[in-house]
C-alpha cells in the first residue's frame, strides 16, 4: 500500500481563496474589511518571517493588516495597554499576539486579556471553556487546519477512532477537543502512555503533535488509517546540513497508512489559511452577519 498525499499546500491555497472571495463580498455589500493585528516581541529571525508572511497573505485576502514590532524588553503593562486599544479598536477583528513571549511576560495573562471575541489563535480560557462545552468558539489555528483536512478526505467523522499524540494547550487538547466535537472515539496519548504503540495501532486517525522527530513508526499504524502530521523538527543530514522532518516516520507510514500529510507541506500552510478564516469568521459574528460556510468548526 502507498499512501495518498494530503496536500495542504494546495488545500490552504482553496482556503485563502475562499476568504478572498468572502472578504470582497463583505466589502461591497456591507463597506466592511476584516481587520488583522498581530503583535510581535523581540527580534528571533524565524518569528519575523512568520509574521510577515502572515501579513503579506493577510493583505492578498483583501483584509487589513497591522503589525506591532515590540522590542523584547517590552514591559507587561506596556503590551497590556496595546492589547486594550487593539480590543476597543472596531477596526480591528482579529489580534493574534505572537508566542512564545520573553519569559518576564505573563504568558496566560497576556493571552486572557485579549478580547474573547478578537481571540482568533483560539487560546483565551473563555473559548477553551466554550469549545470543551460544545458551544460557539474561536477555534486555534492548527487544529482548525487539521480538522478541515480529515473532512476532507474522510467526510463524515462520527464512529472513527482518532488518537491524538500530544496534549500541548495549543494542538493536542483542542484537537481532541474537536474530534470528539465530530462524534470520533478520541484518545490523547502522551509521554507516560503505556504501550503507546499498541494505542496508536487502533486509530483509523492518528494526528502526531508531540514534537519529537519521526518517533512515530510504521508498524504504529492501521493499514488504511489517515495519518496527520503536526511536528515541525529540523535534523542534521550526513552531508552537514539540515532538513525538516514531521513527527512521524513518513517514508515507512506512507507505505502503511491510507492517506498521509507531508512535512513540509501538510499540516504547516493550514495555520496560515485557518488564521485568515478566524479573522473573517470574527468579523462576520461581531457585526451579525452569517458565518463563511466551510471555515468554521
Amino acid at each position: 500500500m502507498t499512501a495518498d498525499l494530503i496536500d495542504g499546500k494546495a488545500f490552504a491555497a482553496t482556503i485563502r481563496a475562499q476568504v478572498a472571495t468572502h472578504v470582497a463580498r463583505l466589502k461591497e455589500e456591507h463597506d466592511l474589511t476584516p481587520g488583522l493585528a498581530v503583535v510581535l516581541l523581540g527580534d528571533d529571525p524565524a518569528s519575523q518571517v512568520y509574521v510577515r508572511s502572515k501579513g503579506k497573505m493577510t493583505t492578498e485576502a483583501g483584509m487589513t493588516s497591522v503589525q506591532h514590532l515590540l522590542p523584547a524588553t517590552t514591559g507587561q503593562d506596556e503590551l497590556l495597554e496595546l492589547i486594550a486599544t487593539l480590543n476597543a479598536d472596531p477596526a480591528i477583528h482579529g489580534i493574534l499576539v505572537q508566542l512564545p513571549l520573553p519569559a518576564h511576560l505573563d504568558e496566560a495573562l497576556v493571552i486572557n486579556a485579549i478580547a474573547p471575541d478578537k481571540d482568533v489563535d483560539g487560546f483565551h480560557i473563555s473559548n477553551v471553556g466554550l469549545r470543551g462545552t460544545g458551544q460557539r468558539s474561536m477555534v486555534p489555528c492548527t487544529p482548525l487546519g487539521c480538522l478541515m483536512l480529515l473532512r476532507d478526505r474522510l467526510g463524515d467523522l462520527s464512529g472513527l477512532e482518532a488518537v491524538v499524540i500530544g496534549r500541548s494547550n495549543i494542538v493536542g487538547k483542542p484537537m481532541a477537543s474537536l474530534l470528539l466535537g465530530e462524534s470520533c472515539t478520541v484518545t490523547t496519548a502522551h509521554s507516560r502512555t503505556r504501550n503507546l504503540p499498541d494505542v496508536v495501532r487502533r486509530a483509523d486517525i492518528v494526528v502526531a503533535a508531540v514534537g519529537r522527530p519521526e518517533m512515530v513508526q510504521a508498524d504504529w499504524i492501521k493499514p488504511g488509517a489517515t495519518v496527520i502530521d503536526v511536528g515541525v523538527n529540523r535534523i542534521a543530514t550526513p552531508e552537514g546540513g539540515t532538513r525538516l522532518v514531521g513527527d512521524v516516520d513518513f517514508a515507512g507510514c506512507s507505505a502503511v497508512a491510507g492517506a498521509i500529510t507531508p512535512v513540509p507541506g501538510g499540516v504547516g500552510p493550514m495555520t496560515i489559511a485557518c488564521l485568515l478564516a478566524n479573522t473573517l469568521t470574527a468579523c462576520c459574528r461581531v457585526n451579525g452577519l452569517p458565518e463563511p460556510d466551510g471555515l468554521t468548526a
